[in-house]
């Protein structure tokens, strides 16, 4: 009995010794299956944390590139307002815990300043990571790389992640899209073709300074201001919103619109137009004949709005009869660069005096006028002035023709066969 007694034993310490063999060879691999379960998922939420940061830094940087030597700078500083976490609403990472950009003192994260490039091509298969590969007058792409370490958890119990982390990267590119065919937040004033054969400028010549004045009809002719090589006529096509809640007055919507373009609208034939549309004339704003020197009130209105972009504190006294004049001005903000310009690309303000204007075929002030495209000035002060006088007898402002490298804010790239004109920030990875 003594000798079986002790085979039981052998039998059972073999056993016991596997047991526990198998043991060992199961806690890596169940460690392994909580680390997909876990640390997986948790990669892949740190991974699409990054990614929308990187989309929100190069969007915010694309829409800065508008044609002049310090918009990469404003672009730069445009991307790192997003991740910016000083008021609680930047991006972060690792379920908001991380800012990203900083360190926990374990955890790292790199954010470089965007690149920026001409074209598409280069910034999808450009490889480098800090400067710019395009000038701030020709780029029109931002791309944005973001590596930070993400935690692991049940991984790093084994070799692969005795670091206790692994580093994420994510990237994205943004700029401008095919050009629109629908163009919303505009201004919806109207000049003719010089040229409609000529696809890209239609006969403006860029880096130009041009007089526009609203059309009259008869002698005498109205002049040029100042350095202005030629008078372009100018008409204000039809955007009355008759349904508007908000500043319903016909002298207040004609002030907003000079003042911001057009505004949102749940009619989006209200806030947009749209190239081979059919527009006609803003009913008020009918020509008159240029020796009454006087435009139509409709037009001093909308110049009234027009000088808010360079002064955004006071209503000229030339504009006392727009209602809530004093209510809208005090939602704008003027331009921070209201210098005399004759080479766009030095212009450092904020967007605020580019204007973004169709162009038709022919204006007209009883018949239907075509849009063929949209180009953009850039507002100039009155010679001898610092803003513009919406009280001028024939709504004259200065505009030096700068194209089209202003994105528009919204507006449709689907519909028409155009080959040049604004279009507006999307990604493009």
């Amino acid at each position: 009995m003594a000798v079986k007694h002790r085979r039981m034993n052998g039998r059972q310490s073999e056993t016991g010794s596997m047991s526990i063999q198998i043991v060992v060879i199961l806690v890596p691999v169940l460690f392994g299956f909580m680390g997909f379960a876990i640390d997986l998922g948790r990669l892949y939420l740190v991974r699409g944390e990054l990614k929308a940061a990187a989309d929100s830094m190069a969007l915010a940087a694309a829409q800065k590139l508008i044609g002049t030597d310090a918009s990469v700078l404003d672009a730069a500083l445009a991307a790192r307002v997003t991740i910016n976490n000083s008021t609680g609403f930047g991006n972060r990472y690792d379920f908001g815990a991380l800012n990203i950009g900083e360190t926990n003192g374990n955890l790292n994260s790199d954010v470089p300043d965007p690149t920026y490039y001409e074209t598409v091509v280069d910034a999808l298969g450009g490889t480098g990571a800090t400067g710019s590969e395009a000038s701030g007058a020709t780029a029109k792409y931002a791309k944005v790389n973001i590596t930070a370490d993400a935690p692991l958890t049940f991984w790093s119990f084994l070799s692969l992640g005795q670091a206790r982390k692994t580093p994420i990267a994510a990237r994205a590119v943004a700029g401008v899209s095919a050009p629109l065919c629908t163009a919303c937040g505009i201004e919806p004033i109207a000049i003719a073709a010089l040229d409609a054969t000529d696809t890209v400028n239609f006969g403006l010549t860029p880096q130009t300074r041009y007089t526009l004045g609203y059309q009259c009809a008869g002698a005498p002719t109205p002049g040029v201001l100042g350095s202005s090589v030629q008078r372009l006529q100018f008409l204000l096509i039809d955007r009355l919103d008759a349904d508007a809640t908000l500043f319903p007055d016909e002298t207040s919507q004609l002030y907003r619109i000079g003042a911001q373009g057009l505004p949102p609208n749940v009619t989006s034939a209200k806030a947009c137009v749209s190239v081979n549309a059919a527009e006609l004339v803003w009913a008020t704003a009918v020509p008159l004949n240029c020796n009454l020197n006087r435009p139509p009130n409709a037009a001093s209105n909308f110049l009234c709005g027009l000088a808010s972009r360079f002064d955004a504190t006071t209503v000229p006294t030339a504009c006392a009869n727009v209602v809530d004049a004093d209510t809208i001005i005090s939602a704008q903000i003027a331009d921070t660069d209201l210098t005399d310009l004759d080479d766009y690309t030095a212009y450092v303000g904020n967007g605020r005096r580019v204007i973004t204007i169709p162009v038709v075929d022919a204006l007209s002030g009883t018949n239907t006028m075509t849009v063929l495209g949209f180009r953009q000035f850039l507002v100039e002060p009155n010679p001898n002035d610092v803003t513009l006088n919406p009280s001028d007898v024939n709504a004259r402002f200065a505009a030096l023709y700068i194209g089209s490298p202003v994105p528009v804010k919204q507006g449709s790239f689907s519909g028409c066969q155009i080959t040049a004109g604004p279009g507006k920030v999307v990604l493009h990875q």
